[in-house]
């Protein structure tokens, strides 16, 4: 796929729309985690120096298209050092604008007709513009008015962090170096049919890990307790076999799990093979003999894939055990050269950054839901509009 990038246009002295994601945790005021602000930089910056006049266009959380400030992006105006305009579409600022401006808009989904890609407000968005760049792809699989409606009013293009994640993902997608590896969890299967699907037509070996794994191991006939699971996938998780076995893809499911009686931060943890599992245990985490299985399948890998942590990585040390591993290992094989590997998810890039290894990995990408759409197949309509054709 190409894309029409920032590259070879001249902005000097246009306006310029950029479309980011900041949709950062903020607790207290304060920023928890800003990588994906700190991704957005490259792009920011290389608008400004060619002296672009620019206001970014973001969104914050779910205020269902209200004003609720409770999701106010001034945090993140205080954090990028840059003025916050209270209202999206007010233009007053543009007449006062000089080349390398910067100003952050106040949070897009103030308004319902963002996420109906309402063309009334798209227009308004986009009206005092004279170039849209997007550079949000965690956002790009959503056709919104800031994604989409504007991309149909004015010359738009890819920013560079857009065009790094979909190049990134073509690559391993396209041709990846083998064996490759793909390890998805997180907690339905329901929600990552498709994906599963597709990493089982693409991967030699298949990890299904985390309250997903749970279930599989439910389909295939093993104790899961009081643990979150959803039997009615039974018959999906089967075909998902089926398909993977069709397919000549090893699919590696939980071995044994890490349960409590209770589920909480601070609950006594003891490593339990699925046949002991008993009917008030809680699944929690991977087990040890899980974890150590998994992690040897990483040294033999020469692709790695990966969304999902496989635990309640946060609730470190005790629950954080499998996803841990699993960064270090991921970690440890790329920064020897002997791996190379694609991390994509909020849980699963926290897990990275908590271990203090996210540098290490050969890509670490900015979308959850984009991330897992784009391994499937599906069209990202925010991506899609920018297509050079």
């Amino acid at each position: 796929m190409k894309l029409r990038t920032i590259d070879n246009i001249d902005v000097r002295g246009k306006f310029v729309l950029l479309r980011d994601d900041f949709n950062v945790q903020i607790v207290d005021g304060k920023i928890t985690d800003p990588f994906r602000i700190e991704q957005s930089m490259p792009t920011i910056n290389a608008l400004r120096n060619a002296g672009a006049r620019v206001a970014i266009v973001a969104h914050r959380g779910r205020p269902k298209g209200e004003r609720n400030m409770e999701y106010s992006l001034k945090p993140i105006a205080e954090y990028m050092g840059v003025d916050l305009m209270t209202d999206c579409l007010d233009k007053e600022f543009l007449g006062s604008m000089q080349d390398g401006d910067l100003v952050l808009l106040e949070n897009v989904r103030f308004y319902a007709g963002e996420e109906k890609n309402d063309p009334a407000f798209a227009e308004s968005l986009a009206r005092g513009f004279d170039i849209f760049v997007n550079d949000a792809f965690a956002v790009s699989h959503r056709a919104h008015a800031s994604t989409v409606g504007v991309a149909e009013i004015l010359p738009s293009y890819a920013g560079q962090l857009l065009a790094s994640e979909i190049e990134h993902l073509s690559e391993v997608m396209e041709n990846p170096k083998r064996p490759l590896l793909s390890i998805v969890a997180g907690s339905k299967v329901s929600t990552k049919i498709g994906v599963l699907k597709a990493l089982a037509k693409l991967s030699d070996t298949l990890i299904i890990g985390g309250a997903l794994g749970t279930t599989f191991n439910y389909a295939v006939g093993g104790k899961v307790g009081n643990s979150l699971y959803e039997a009615d996938q039974k018959d999906t998780a089967l075909e998902i076999l089926d398909y993977a076995k069709a397919n000549n893809c090893q699919v590696l499911l939980p071995l044994d799990k890490g349960v409590a009686k209770e589920f909480a931060r601070d609950a006594v943890r003891v490593n339990k093979d699925f046949t002991e599992i008993e009917d008030d245990d809680i699944i929690i985490d991977a087990g040890e003999l899980t974890t150590q299985r998994d992690v040897e399948a990483i040294k033999n890998a020469a692709t790695v894939i990966w969304n999902g942590t496989v635990g309640m990585a946060e609730w470190q040390p005790i629950w954080s055990y499998g996803s841990f591993a699993l960064a270090n290992a991921i970690a440890e094989q790329t920064r020897a050269g002997k791996l190379n590997s694609i991390v994509g998810g909020g849980d699963t890039v926290a897990a990275l950054e908590a271990c203090g290894v996210k540098n290490d990995i050969t890509y670490v990408s900015t979308g959850g839901g984009a991330f897992l759409e784009f391994i499937e197949g599906r069209i990202l309509p925010g991506v899609a509009i920018l297509e050079d054709k």
